[in-house]
């Protein structure tokens, strides 16, 4: 089976995709699939080409993701919220033949690439084209889906998901989700995050009608549940915040099941959203390296208070474990290690990075995660710390060093470290911890403002302290946990 098949074989006049007032039905989709596909052969795209988008939620990227299934393309995620010098750096690395652009996310591109203009062009550049596939061999562990996340050293890193890697999407929206054909599942994660596309491959890969949001705004999304009876959402603890916090009016009663990931929610929150909202939840797990969720802690363990800080237990079909991350053995119950998951949706490897792909993936078929955590008897796994010290602000996965690189760069400042400390906005936030330089007296302003330049806004500290000098052990090396422990109970 692969994505283009996939999509052949629920072809009805059932609604798909509706997004800014507009539903497009299976079989619409499955002829405008083709026709994209068409039009990347005519254009010279060939099989293991890369081929990027760069745009706001819409229904166009389902129609790019299938039509580059069908000819054999990779489709390139590119974030729309990183700053111009990040998404060049991507879109280097990337090299697609060809890049597909909102007109408002165009001007963030760099020159030098060939561009559709996906409000101005688009439906010249498929018109009259075949709405049947092209003759174009594709096979199952061809790589179809190409997705960008930073590494400990701030270098993006675009990690290969294959067709069979996403196919375990509706599995796991009938098993883990409760989905099916009749469910109408609200999608407001970006698409260019796997929390996006893989997510929104759950129930449209069951024959299921998604509410596509081109952005985030709780009101809408409130609406959106009431006038269409959406059964489905998923929400990083952000966006639950939001919604709780949205005033009342909508009925949100059709609601059957909300997950959450992509960040660790409270338990006064969870609590809170449980007792408004009234419907099932599902905590999640999962990366995009991992195609999406491998544990869940199901609605029913929401009953159990020693759980709730739990993020459940592997889905049947992946091995998930804790591993000592020096000796490489199995952690023993109750004791922190890393969580190595072995299943047919890990990656296979990092766009044109030999050596992390090395790191990340075992020779007997372990991916390493680089997170944190300790099993109970009965197999669920609870987050204990990060491995990596990447901060998670609204479901983004920031950095340190990333954010470091740019800020040690402003006038006045000699040295500087980068934690995380709660927000009741974000679950996380950015601190830059400065030591300014020799006679200089640098604002919390002057370096947010030179970051902002530099790094996309979310990634951006939104507070600065200024030390004499930041703690190091005996070989250097900065204790983070010392700079994190005032704010961390």
């Amino acid at each position: 089976m692969t994505l283009g098949a996939l999509l052949s074989s629920l072809a009805s006049d059932r609604p798909a995709i509706t997004c800014n007032g507009r539903t497009i039905t299976f079989a619409e989709l499955d002829a405008r699939a083709s026709q994209v596909a068409h039009a990347l052969v005519r254009d010279g795209v060939r099989p293991g080409d890369r081929v990027a988008v760069l745009t706001r939620n819409r229904t166009e990227w389902f129609e790019l993701l299938f039509g580059a299934a069908r000819a054999g393309a990779v489709l390139v995620g590119l974030n729309w919220r990183l700053a111009p010098p990040e998404i060049a750096a991507i879109a280097a690395d990337a090299a697609p033949a060809l890049v597909l652009a909102g007109s408002a996310e165009r001007a963030l591109l760099p020159s030098g690439f060939r561009v559709v203009d996906l409000d101005s062009d688009h439906e010249a550049w498929i018109a009259g084209l075949p709405t049947t596939p092209p003759a174009v061999p594709v096979a199952a562990d061809d790589v179809v889906l190409q997705l960008y996340s930073s590494g400990t050293t701030g270098l993006p890193k675009g990690a290969r998901l294959t067709h069979a890697n996403l196919l375990f999407t509706p599995r796991m929206g009938a098993t883990a989700y409760g989905m099916s054909a009749a469910s109408v599942n609200l999608l407001a994660s970006p698409l260019f995050h796997i929390g996006g596309t893989g997510y929104g491959l759950t129930t449209l890969g069951l024959g299921g009608h998604t509410i596509l949001m081109s952005e985030v705004v709780p009101s809408a999304i409130a609406a959106a549940i009431e006038e269409h009876g959406v059964t489905h959402a998923f929400f990083v603890p952000a966006v639950v915040q939001m919604l709780l916090d949205a005033p009342p009016g909508p009925d949100l009663s059709s609601l059957q099941v909300i997950a959450y990931g992509g960040a660790p929610m409270t338990e006064a929150l969870l609590k809170r959203a449980i007792g408004v909202l009234g419907c099932a939840f599902l905590g999640v797990y999962g990366m995009t390296e991992t195609a999406g969720s491998v544990t869940a802690l199901a609605p029913a363990d929401h009953d159990r208070p020693e759980l709730l800080r739990s993020v459940g237990r592997a889905l049947p079909w992946h091995e998930v474990a804790v591993f000592d991350p020096v000796t490489g053995d199995p952690s023993p119950v109750g004791e922190v290690g890393e969580i190595r998951v072995r299943s047919g949706q890990n990656t296979v490897g990092y766009w044109n990075r030999p050596a992390e792909t090395a790191a990340t993936l075992t020779a007997d078929g372990w991916l390493c995660t680089g997170d944190a955590a300790y099993a109970d008897a009965d197999g669920y796994l609870f987050l204990h710390d990060r491995i990596k010290d990447m901060i998670i602000s609204g479901g983004e996965n920031i950095y340190p060093a990333e954010v470091e690189n740019a800020v040690a760069g402003a006038p006045g400042v000699a040295d500087v470290a980068v934690i995380g400390v709660p927000s009741e906005r974000w679950g996380e936030t950015v601190k830059a911890v400065v030591v300014p330089a020799d006679g200089a007296t640098p604002t919390a302003e002057d370096v947010i403002a030179y970051a902002r330049t530099r790094l996309a806004r979310y990634k951006c500290p939104t507070s600065v302290d200024f030390v004499d000098a930041l703690p190091r052990n005996a070989s250097g090396k900065i204790l983070k946990r010392t700079l994190r422990a005032p704010y961390w109970p």
